[in-house]
């Protein structure tokens, strides 16, 4: 389980309790999450339903990062909180087209499906915890 902390420029800091703290910052990471589901498509066989499941987890996992850099452009608290909600809904639809290439495809790439799955769930959870966190 990590612990999760927050500082003013809303890098956030990860303490895993089995691995020293690493701290993530969290634009950079969106952008490492787009960039890696898109080099992991390409690798896909080129069949209807992956091209169709490809275009959607493209767009959504794009759209995390780009909410996410709008979020951060401080055009006020309800508009950051849109921001961030739009941010946890696209991680969400990553994570569910990803789950799907990962069950409709042969082994070969589920550890890389399954590796770009737990990122989006976790994505997902830390702008939860953001929005929780402004919220109060």
């Amino acid at each position: 389980m990590a612990n999760i902390n927050y500082s003013d420029s809303l890098d956030i800091e990860i303490t895993n309790f089995n691995e020293p703290e690493l701290i993530y910052n969290l634009e950079e990471r969106t952008f490492q999450f787009a960039k890696n589901t898109r080099l992991f498509i390409t690798t896909l066989p080129k069949i209807t339903a992956n091209i169709e499941d490809s275009k959607q987890v493209v767009r959504s996992s794009g759209s995390v990062g780009a909410n996410y850099i709008e979020a951060n452009e401080n055009l006020g608290e309800k508009d950051f909180l849109m921001r961030l909600k739009i941010c946890r809904k696209e991680a969400k639809e990553s994570a569910f087209f990803l789950r799907l290439i990962k069950e409709t495809n042969d082994n070969e790439y589920e550890k890389e499906a399954h590796r770009l799955l737990q990122e989006a769930k976790e994505l997902t959870k830390i702008f939860s915890a953001i929005i929780k966190n402004v919220k109060q």
